[in-house]
């Protein structure tokens, strides 16, 4: 076998907060079966992670918890790491962007950068708090809207009027946690000029056969590449290490991907070779996989290969980016805040670790969005792990513990019926091992699943019951069991990426001592049974989950989003039939779409009406990554607003859409004609 060195990363979560399945499906789960998959076939495998402890956020939150920024990680790093252990997975190394080495790495990272052209500095204009002695985020600041005049406008937005802006231009703006006024201070600023690498990025990624999502994603940020701040004035981050940068830390977009380099680094000085990291990161022959969510692709496929590009280091670019899709709850994203989440301490109480990951893994949101439903749940823990899988493994050994001395048997002729099913049998594992190889997770899962029916369908059709009431049929009935517990034995091997602990119960009842990852997914699948060896006593793998949890799961779901939701809806002040009637809205069709210079929000979209084309300025622009996703969309516009120049750029009407956990969600209106009223 010719042994690979695969190195597997996974982005690292935002020590802000608990993980929830929705985090689980995208980035974590996916990585940690192909890296058991990897290791079980030989290779030589290292998988990093680690927690993402810097950026606004995090002082942010920390500040209204009324604790200092190191002590917030602290717990949510641990968190963290709790929850990634009770799910089974198995990192090399699990590390944190607040260790020193982290310092260090992304300091070096900075320096090659500026040393081979690519960082400028430039002077921009940002509020400061003369009483805090210091400038600040728009996530900390509020003041009166430019718009309308409410108060209460956060920095980017007005929660009163819809209007979007810099946090520079609204009036009277104030610290949101003190009420300190605020007031424009110059101030300097360091910006990656990844405009130089559009070349580079652009010839290396069209070799690329990543998902179509994936590339086009990418390739579009390419093709907008400009100058992009890393600094900001903070002392919570990665200091700036110039002498005219006092005070200057990094973006955490910046220094959060060197995290993985600076993990590694960590993970080789605790094994007593702090020069071993290199022997992934710096050599061109490692196979490198960074598994991360979608939202998440222009920082992995762009702007850290680019970063990368710049390096004097010969570090290893990112061979395959499988980034997937969102993954709900019920038909809506996850969200502690709304009370839409899984309260996982009793989760685990109540369902096991593999029974969770085989139902994430089997519906991973490999190329859509796929969802957790206490339904599916159920019938895959009911249907398939214990309908087919844990049927077969139960009925085989009871049947072998009655009729075969609890041995495996052996004195046994194969017939033509054998001998199929156990071509069968070899038929199904190589594609299993195709669809682990090609990060097709949810496959696998079905092929599993499929193998445990194939051996249901044997036993049913051998009858071994019947066989053995005849003496001279009990070498048939002795080959059936035998070709069911080689079913088994492979069945334990194929599915110990997705289910672990499952898959070492079903190895051990087959009466082996050894650990299934500690041996060699070809060399197991070949070596055969030993015949006359001892079986233990049968046990139950799967419970059945009953409707009446299911039930009650629910009703605590939509309790806890009632508990958390009622007080907060405030109705806007109520009209009369005939207001409403005013309205004209009518379906649009979104022809292009293109940021507005000097605004975050704002886009400027060019509508088609049927009857007429129009412009209209959208305050959307934060929440939307890749432009060209609005291209052909037919939304609705509010059609008889009175025009107003937003940025010197004049908007003839109101895009409608609502927002949900920090994304954009625009109504699907692919069927309806161009210009046709909605009412």
């Amino acid at each position: 076998m010719n042994k690979k060195k695969i190195l597997i990363t996974s982005a690292l979560p935002y020590a802000n907060g608990p993980l929830h399945f929705g985090h689980i499906a995208g980035a974590y789960l996916p990585a940690d079966c192909y890296a058991r998959f990897q290791r079980l076939k030989g290779h030589d495998v290292l998988y990093i992670c680690g927690s993402d402890e810097h950026g606004v956020a995090i002082t942010l939150s920390a500040d209204i918890a009324k604790r200092a920024p190191k002590e917030h990680v602290d717990i949510f790093h641990a968190q963290i790491k709790g929850f990634f252990e009770q799910l089974n997975f198995h990192f090399d190394h699990y590390s944190r962007t607040t260790w020193e080495g982290h310092v260090a790495t992304t300091q070096e990272f900075f320096k090659d950068l500026l040393e081979n052209g690519y960082i400028e500095e430039r002077v921009t204009e940002q509020l400061f708090s003369e009483q805090d002695k210091r400038f600040l985020a728009d996530r900390y600041v509020v003041g009166t809207c430019p718009k309308c005049h409410f108060p209460q406008a956060r920095g980017d937005e007005c929660g009163k009027c819809g209007a979007s802006f810099e946090a520079t231009d609204l009036l009277s703006p104030r610290s949101k946690l003190t009420s300190a006024p605020l007031v424009l201070k110059p101030t300097k600023h360091w910006f990656l000029r990844f405009d130089l690498f559009k070349d580079k990025l652009k010839e290396w990624i069209d070799k690329k056969e990543w998902k179509a999502n994936v590339l086009n994603f990418a390739k579009s940020y390419i093709d907008d590449l400009r100058p992009r701040a890393i600094t900001r004035d903070s002392d919570w981050g990665i200091p700036v290490p110039l002498e005219s940068a006092k005070g200057k830390v990094f973006y955490v977009w910046f220094d959060a991907p060197i995290g993985y380099i600076s993990a590694t680094r960590e993970w080789a000085e605790k094994k007593g070779t702090p020069d071993a990291w290199k022997d992934y990161w710096c050599d061109d022959q490692t196979k490198y996989v960074q598994f991360i969510g979608k939202d998440n692709i222009p920082f992995h496929a762009v702007f850290f290969p680019a970063m990368i590009m710049g390096q004097n280091q010969p570090y290893k670019l990112v061979d395959e980016l499988p980034a997937n899709e969102f993954y709900n709850l019920e038909g809506r994203q996850f969200s502690k805040s709304e009370g839409w989440y899984i309260d996982l301490e009793k989760f685990f109480k109540k369902f096991s670790v593999d029974q969770a990951r085989y139902a994430i893994a089997a519906n991973a949101p490999e190329s859509q969005d796929a969802e957790f439903t206490w339904k599916d749940f159920q019938m895959r823990c009911n249907s398939e792990l214990l309908g087919k899988l844990g049927n077969l493994v139960n009925r085989v050994l009871v049947f072998a513990s009655q009729h075969c001395q609890a041995k495996i048997p052996g004195d046994f002729k194969l017939d033509d019926q054998d001998a199929a099913f156990l071509l069968e049998i070899k038929q199904v594992v190589q594609e299993i091992e195709k669809a682990f190889e090609g990060f097709h997770l949810r496959k696998a899962c079905q092929l599993i699943m499929e193998l445990a029916q194939c051996g249901n369908v044997y036993f049913n059709a051998k009858k071994p019951w019947a066989l053995a009431k005849n003496p001279e049929t009990l070498a048939q009935m002795r080959a059936a069991v035998f070709c069911c517990l080689e079913c088994i034995k492979c069945l334990a091997i194929v599915s110990s990426p997705v289910i672990p602990e499952t898959a070492q119960k079903m190895w051990h009842l087959l009466g082996y001592k050894t650990q299934l990852i500690n041996g060699t997914w070809d060399d197991l699948i070949s070596t055969p049974l030993d015949s006359h060896q001892n079986l233990p006593p049968p046990a139950i793998l799967f419970s059945k989950i009953e409707d009446e949890m299911i039930e009650q799961e629910m009703k605590d779901l939509n309790k806890l989003a009632e508990e958390k939701n009622a007080p907060a809806v405030v109705l806007k002040e109520q009209i009369s039939i005939d207001d409403a009637k005013k309205l004209d809205l009518r379906v649009a069709e979104i022809l292009s779409a293109e940021r507005v210079p000097k605004s975050k929000k704002l886009l400027k979209l060019s509508m088609d009406l049927g009857f007429e084309k129009r412009t209209v300025v959208a305050g959307i622009g934060d929440k939307i990554e890749a432009l060209e996703t609005l291209i052909g969309k037919r939304v609705i516009i509010v059609a008889n607003l009175k025009p107003a120049t937003l940025m010197g750029i004049e908007s003839q009407g109101m895009l409608l859409a609502t927002e949900s956990d920090g994304k954009i969600i625009l109504p699907d209106l692919s069927a309806a004609a161009l210009g046709s009223s909605v009412s």
